[in-house]
């Protein structure tokens, strides 16, 4: 009944999109932001005139159908999960537009929950925020078992994806902070009890930003998934958790050597889990969870450091009995 719920409406939200995609001359993704703009205030935006008046009376019906469904908040959030997909093969988005997978946030929010105390105010950023996706699975996650006193905070650079997570994570009612910004500058944000970032992968830019990195690259631009790193390790709190979605080949790469210092001088490298082979479309797309505790008075080096790589997801037996030895090891050598 649920999965039937969440189908219809889906499939309402779509006939909105198309509608105003047509009507508006505009791509997927703007159509997506507008209907779920308008499904927030109750009200149809019009613009010279369009969308016309009869499409804005099916766009009412269309929005009445879909509120009469009464959906959950997780089931609002896999209705935008799900046109956030399709928008992908619609719009043709780059791959680092394209929204953290369900179960990569699922994986992620069962490692804080072993590891940040669910008594005291805690403060979780994500400096590659894009559409919220990964933000919203870990609120949903956490508040579920027991977590009732955080602080979620977003940073893009990206308007179109920032104008998607705030209308939904605004849709789902949830509570995200969210700022406009260059991640690579110093964040406004408060200092984290945890990072979290499905980290871009490529070359940053702009040179001149990058001098006072240890992690910039000598020749050339550097890896923007490495000066996030560095730039996360500063902002984190003494024994706070930094938990990055990277390349699989980020330590096979000429330039690691400069990402290992940077790691060495703050952190403790406490794991990289390869994630589940059957999560990504091609060899070269695999990625892992990458660990780092930024030093302090309780964080320790992991003895032995978690290395390894998840089971196929299909493999539920096998999978299952991974995650519990992660845990085992979590109990063993991460203290916050």
């Amino acid at each position: 009944m649920e999965i039937k719920k969440v189908k219809q409406g889906f499939d309402l939200f779509l006939e909105s999109v198309n509608l105003l995609m047509k009507s508006l001359n505009s791509s997927f993704l703007d159509a997506l932001i507008e209907s779920g703009d308008n499904l927030n205030t109750g009200q149809i935006m019009v613009e010279n005139n369009r969308p016309t008046e009869a499409e804005q009376k099916k766009l009412t019906e269309i929005y009445r159908q879909f509120s009469n469904l009464a959906l959950t908040v997780e089931q609002k959030r896999q209705v935008i999960q799900f046109a956030l997909f399709r928008a992908q093969s619609v719009d043709k988005i780059q791959a680092n537009h394209q929204l953290t997978p369900d179960s990569i946030g699922v994986l992620i929010a069962d490692f804080l929950k072993n590891f940040l105390p669910t008594s005291k105010p805690l403060v979780l950023v994500d400096p590659t925020v894009g559409t919220a996706n990964l933000l919203l699975t870990l609120d949903q996650f956490l508040k579920k078992v027991g977590f009732s006193n955080l602080e979620f905070w977003g940073i893009d650079n990206d308007d179109t994806l920032l104008a998607i997570a705030s209308m939904s994570i605004q849709l789902q009612q949830a509570q995200i902070e969210l700022y406009h910004q260059d991640a690579i500058d110093p964040w406004i944000t408060p200092k984290a009890d945890a990072v979290v970032a499905d980290l871009p992968v490529g070359y940053y830019p702009l040179d001149e930003k990058t001098k006072n990195f240890t992690s910039r690259s000598v020749k050339g631009h550097s890896f923007v998934h490495h000066l996030l790193i560095e730039q996360s390790l500063l902002q984190l709190k003494p024994n706070g958790l930094g938990i990055f979605l990277v390349p699989k080949i980020i330590f096979q790469t000429d330039e690691a050597k400069a990402l290992l210092k940077v790691i060495q001088n703050f952190s403790h490298f406490q794991g990289l889990l390869n994630l589940p082979p059957d999560l990504f479309a091609s060899k070269e797309a695999q990625k892992s969870l990458l660990i780092l505790q930024k030093k302090g008075s309780v964080a320790k080096q992991a003895a032995p450091v978690l290395i390894g790589e998840f089971p196929k997801i299909k493999d539920h037996a096998e999978l299952e009995n991974f995650i519990e030895q992660v845990k085992i090891w979590q109990h063993r050598n991460l203290f916050y």
